[in-house]
């Protein structure tokens, strides 16, 4: 079992990463169907006034799902790198450790919580 101190706190490194996988590979399955949806919707468009507001509804649904999917997958995939390397339970801001609980509620943060509260779009 891999395991990193943090702050005198043990983190399971392997239980995260195996978190971090299943998360990628949720949203990447996500922003499949998402994208998936969008080509059937150009599939399917009509001139129906009607029939293309809903389309046009939809397809800005299905837009903002995939890019939300997007954003999160690149983080999900940032951590996973960090991981890798050796710097997932270090503050990519003041360098600090990042809190235990912190890593657990949020696996792919990269910040500890008073950088994050500093600049929570960071």
């Amino acid at each position: 079992m891999a395991v990193e101190r943090v702050n005198s706190e043990r983190v399971n490194t392997e239980e995260l990463r195996r978190r971090l996988v299943a998360r990628r590979d949720e949203l990447r399955a996500r922003e499949s169907r998402a994208n998936d949806g969008l080509r059937q919707q150009a599939d399917a468009a009509s001139g129906d006034y009607g029939d293309v507001s809903t389309q046009s509804e939809q397809n800005g649904l299905l837009t903002a799902l995939s890019r939300a999917a997007d954003a999160e997958l690149k983080q999900v995939e940032d951590a996973l790198q960090r991981l890798g390397n050796g710097r997932y339970t270090s503050c990519a801001v003041c360098g600090e450790d990042i809190e235990p609980q912190r890593l657990a509620a949020v696996p792919y943060t990269d910040r500890c919580i008073h950088c994050a509260e500093r600049d929570p779009e960071g």
